[in-house]
């Protein structure tokens, strides 16, 4: 698997409600600022979307760099989720089988925009988010 320069680095769908309400939720919650983040359709985000197999025109998983590994799909949102304060034992839920956890990940991902919408351009974040934000 290829390496990325960066770490604790999140990729997500920049015109993706869900997705921008899932990056403003982790930030609300990352109090220590460990994670960045960055919309797939930026030139950074592409490249690192190419990098790992996800095609920026399409995209079917956010990912997250982590302790120099990407995690993808279920395994990106619980890796992030058990990093945040407080939020240590989703790991737990690294338990139930990824054959479960992917399917279902990929259901809601495949509805996305039907389920919550989209926005004609990519989500522009507030003053403290966009300190945070790689392009």
């Amino acid at each position: 698997m290829p390496k990325w320069p960066d770490d604790d680095v999140i990729l997500f769908d920049g015109v993706c409600i869900f997705c921008s309400r899932w990056v403003r939720f982790v930030a609300a919650r990352d109090t220590g600022k460990r994670f960045r983040f960055t919309p797939i359709q930026s030139d950074y985000g592409a490249r690192l979307a190419r990098t790992f197999g996800i095609d920026p025109a399409d995209p079917d998983t956010n990912a997250v760099i982590h302790g120099g590994e990407v995690f993808m799909k279920s395994d990106a949102a619980l890796t992030v989720l058990s990093q945040l304060p407080g939020w240590g034992w989703v790991r737990a839920l690294f338990a139930v089988p990824k054959a479960l956890r992917d399917p279902v990940y990929s259901l809601i991902a495949r509805n996305r925009y039907r389920i919550f919408g989209k926005y004609d351009a990519c989500f522009v974040p507030d003053a403290d988010l966009r300190a945070r934000v790689i392009e």
